[in-house]
């Protein structure tokens, strides 16, 4: 279906950007009436949404700017990811050792306390001191670290986020385009006229009502392609690199560590994939394309020293195994990389409207949508009409029902006890309830399809690019899956002709 297929020939909004703050924000919309469409020009979350430290958190570094009210909405937010996504978001303790000429014990631990009560209703335990020299924590690190304190966050499958916030648009009615590129908007009388190249190369014209842009790094680009007098922001950007590291595994156990750096900065080390640790992030101001973005060696050499300043095992540049940089859209005067937080900023300009979404992070992305719908509400009645919904609706594969991913592991283990039981373990935490469906049929491992390897399927692809819109084998390995970790050349390769040959 072409994009302006519809009943009504005019959508409510068009939204530019199919990271989490777009993918959100069409979920939101289509739920409450609105005829959506949302483009995207590469694959959905193929920018910063999939390159973040994989956390959902309140920030605990921005109290120290005074950012009280950013850092509870943050941490109420977490508390509804939690109930609405419990398979892509999970509860993680994380350890916060003591280190001499760092921040001070007591400054570390007013800030925990602060932590753990600016969300009165948290279901997540508190904060406790640890021993490192007797608790299993202390094990993987230097002799001369005994102190530390131990918090609780959640990890997240940042990708599969947006993803799922797509699908869910998708089934209230909202139509979904990747790789498909904004060429201009103009707007004319009481609509916006769109030019958009499809992925064959062909233009085509939508119209829309309202106009969203949500493209991230891109925000500043896209405003200026958007033309009308009554159209020009007045907000500056500044893009901000951050980037990770992924080294084989580093330290037991499924708690992660927050480090302290010399220059200020906050470092993680977080269990990863069951087989690595994932080290990031770091701050540098960007220029350029953000497609191109990548770890310098600087930035590697960065969180190599911040890890062994740490760790007894040491690492250097032959440990990585993997590294990965996003690029950040932060408001211009907001203060250097390192002390900027991730507040965002909408702006509603002129009518029709054009709605600018600048900065954010993705543990706010919910929250941000439900701001713009409040934005738009006085041109399209059926927001209020409707009001807000998504903190109580699960996401796809969200309603697990009672014991969680355990129960469902557990019962799909003894429906189905010819499969693998570490592959089940991945597809309930990926697709949650959804894994019932993707079963449907299957009662033997040959039933599943072509193997490529690393525990990858062509049923599973096949429903990747049926559901998901997954197209190439980079969107199947690195943002719906993590498993281009473990696959080699010769298995990618199997992958990249079988996609080739469904087209």
């Amino acid at each position: 279906m072409a994009l302006g297929e519809t009943s009504d020939p005019v959508f409510d909004l068009v939204i530019v950007g199919g990271g989490i703050n777009g993918c959100g924000i069409a979920r939101d919309a289509a739920g409450r009436g609105l005829s959506v469409a949302l483009i995207e020009m590469n694959d959905l979350a193929s920018g910063t949404s999939q390159a973040s430290t994989k956390l959902i958190h309140g920030g605990l570094r921005y109290l120290e700017h005074w950012q009280f009210s950013l850092v509870r909405e943050a941490l109420v937010e977490r508390e509804v990811l939690l109930r609405i996504a419990p398979h892509l978001v999970w509860p993680m303790r994380f350890v916060l050792p003591v280190l001499p000429g760092m921040r001070p014990a007591w400054m570390l631990r007013a800030g925990l306390f602060l932590y753990d009560h600016l969300d009165i209703h948290r279901s997540l335990p508190g904060t406790v001191t640890l021993d490192l020299k007797s608790d299993a924590a202390g094990r993987p690190l230097r002799p001369g670290l005994t102190r530390g304190f131990e918090y609780s966050d959640c990890a997240v499958d940042d990708a599969r986020l947006v993803v799922l916030n797509a699908r869910d648009a998708a089934a209230r009615g909202a139509v979904v385009r990747t790789r498909t590129i904004l060429l201009s908007a103009v707007p004319q009388e009481d609509v916006w006229r769109v030019e958009v190249a499809r992925p064959d190369g062909a233009r085509e014209e939508i119209r829309c009502r309202a106009l969203i842009n949500a493209a991230g790094p891109w925000a500043g680009d896209i405003a200026n392609t958007v033309s009308g007098p009554d159209h020009t922001t007045r907000i500056r950007l500044r893009l901000d690199q951050g980037s990770h590291i992924v080294v084989r595994r580093l330290f037991e156990g499924d708690r992660s560590y927050i480090f302290q750096n010399g220059d200020g900065r906050i470092v993680f080390a977080i269990p990863y994939q069951g087989e690595f640790t994932l080290i990031g992030t770091t701050d540098h101001e960007f220029s350029g394309d953000p497609t191109q973005a990548a770890a310098s060696e600087a930035e590697v050499d960065y969180l190599i020293a911040a890890a062994n300043l740490y760790f007894t095992k040491p690492i250097g540049r032959a440990d990585v195994v993997w590294s990965y940089a996003g690029v950040r859209a932060l408001i211009e005067g907001e203060g250097s990389a390192a002390s900027a937080t991730r507040e965002y900023r909408l702006e509603k300009i002129g009518d029709p409207p054009l709605l600018h979404v600048f900065g954010g992070k993705i543990t706010a992305y919910r929250q941000l949508a439900e701001k713009a719908m409040a934005l738009l509400a006085p041109h399209f009645p059926a927001i209020a009409a409707h009001g807000a919904w998504t903190a109580h609706e699960p996401l796809p594969g969200g309603k697990l029902g009672d014991g969680g991913i355990t129960a469902l592991v557990a019962d799909l283990a003894a429906r189905h006890p010819w499969l693998d039981r570490a592959l089940l373990s991945r597809w309930c935490l990926a697709y949650g309830a959804d894994t019932i469906a993707l079963l449907e049929g299957a009662s033997s491992t040959a039933d599943l399809g072509r193997s490529f390897g690393a525990g990858l399927f062509a049923r599973e692809v096949d429903w990747l690019v049926r559901h998901e819109w997954a197209m190439s084998a980079d969107d199947i390995l690195w943002r719906r899956s993590k498993l281009g970790l473990r696959m080699n050349a010769e298995e990618r390769d199997g992958l990249i002709k079988y996609l080739a040959g469904r087209a």
